[in-house]
């Protein structure tokens, strides 16, 4: 148990640093990338602008404050293509101001930026614009090679630092984990201490009223106080003795002995003794198991769990009330249910909290009934023993089914 709530506190704690240091570096890097496509586009309207050239003289104004200074003319590698629109022929070539492309390269750019249909964007390392003129359209491609290289260098060291960053950080939460978790251990030990120590308290106390009133019987005979006595101390000492197993589960959910088990044997004789106990409740209990499924477990364990659901079933069932067991092979896993059908309409979001300790849906009808709201928690503590997972669902209006889930 400790194990796990250490391991789940690093879980959240890792994926909660793993959330903010996504959003900051994606922020930082997609803010860097749109300042890169600003600047060139930028740079691209003002060769627009003239003709795909430069302009000679600023007018002692920088067109584009903070991008465009006296040498940007110098060092920007840019060139352009002019096409007839209706002949879809070349009419002009500039290559003057860039090495690396010539112009049948540049033609054949331009033809993929009008196939393409782009009004702008990227085509290997260069920034497009495309421009209409009346019958004649003007593609600008200006080299972005040094600012994407940039931008990549950063992308690149961010990510480094990033991984670096978390796992310094895993390391360090995980060293100080046992640290943290250290009090709420503590707390969780001293609760399932006190209620194991409080049962076996209780059981001494609960035999002797138990055994008094039994005395009383037998001088004075029955009657309805002696009966309501001997119903309450039965149903605290069932009480009693689904906390302290509930304890004992929880302690043992690591070190619970396992073997190879003929499961679908197992969970047909603990089933057979409730075929009896239904039909004397004018109710109709059916077993539905698969043969021959075997599962690594416990076996005195997996027997209660079985007298549990379907005690939990033969209790919230109406009369006449129809019960279902079933046990299935699926995929990897093995599939243990108990389906009944219910007085009262369960809602589904009161279906998580049924497992939890002393919730009862309807308290009037379990006070009446003799539940007391553990027994499914006792049930989740067996199933979770054995790796398992426990759920519970409405298949339809007055109705519930716990579905347990074992790996193989």
């Amino acid at each position: 148990m400790i194990q796990k709530l250490r391991k789940k506190f690093i879980l959240i704690s890792m994926a909660a640093f793993f959330s903010v240091l996504l959003v900051i570096i994606s922020t930082i890097n997609i803010v860097n990338y749109v300042e890169v496509v600003h600047e060139a586009d930028e740079l691209l309207t003002i060769l627009s602008d003239n003709h795909g050239r430069f302009p000679k003289e600023p007018n002692g104004e920088k067109p584009s404050p903070g991008h465009m200074s006296p040498e940007t003319p110098y060092e920007s590698r840019f060139f352009s293509v002019v096409l007839d629109t209706k002949s879809d022929g070349v009419i002009q070539t500039e290559t003057s101001r860039i090495f690396s492309v010539d112009q049948g390269r540049a033609i054949k750019y331009a033809r993929e930026v009008v196939l393409s249909e782009d009004t702008s964007g990227f085509i290997d390392n260069y920034r497009f614009s495309v421009h209409p003129d009346g019958d004649h359209l003007r593609i600008i491609f200006l080299d972005c090679g040094r600012s994407l290289d940039s931008f990549y260098r950063f992308l690149l060291a961010s990510l480094i630092i990033s991984l670096l960053g978390f796992v310094v950080v895993f390391a360090l939460i995980a060293f100080f984990s046992g640290r943290i978790i250290r009090p709420i251990v503590e707390s969780y030990e001293k609760q399932k201490r006190f209620i194991t120590d409080a049962g076996h308290e209780l059981k001494t106390p609960l035999t002797i009223i138990h055994a008094d009133t039994d005395v009383l019987e037998m001088e004075y005979g029955t009657n309805e106080w002696l009966d309501d006595i001997q119903k309450q101390t039965h149903r605290l000492s069932e009480l009693t003795s689904h906390l302290v197993e509930l304890a004992r589960m929880e302690e043992a959910e690591e070190t619970l002995a396992k073997v190879d088990i003929p499961l679908s044997d197992i969970i047909s004789e603990a089933a057979e003794s409730f075929i009896t106990l239904a039909q004397a409740q004018h109710k109709t209990l059916s077993l539905e198991i698969e043969p021959m499924l075997t599962l690594e477990g416990n076996e005195k364990s997996l027997r209660q769990l079985v007298s549990l659901l379907l005690d939990n079933a033969l209790k919230y069932s109406p009369e006449k009330g129809q019960i279902l067991l079933t046990l299935q092979k699926q995929g990897n896993s093995i599939q243990f249910s108990v389906y009944n059908t219910t007085q009262s309409q369960i809602e589904k979001d009161c279906l998580p909290k049924l497992f939890d300790r002393f919730y009862c849906i309807d308290a009037s009808h379990s006070s009446q009934t003799g539940g007391y709201g553990i027994g499914l928690s006792v049930a989740k503590a067996i199933v979770s023993a054995h790796n398992g997972k426990i759920q519970a669902f409405v298949d339809h209006d007055h109705s519930l089914r716990i579905t347990s889930t074992f790996p193989l």
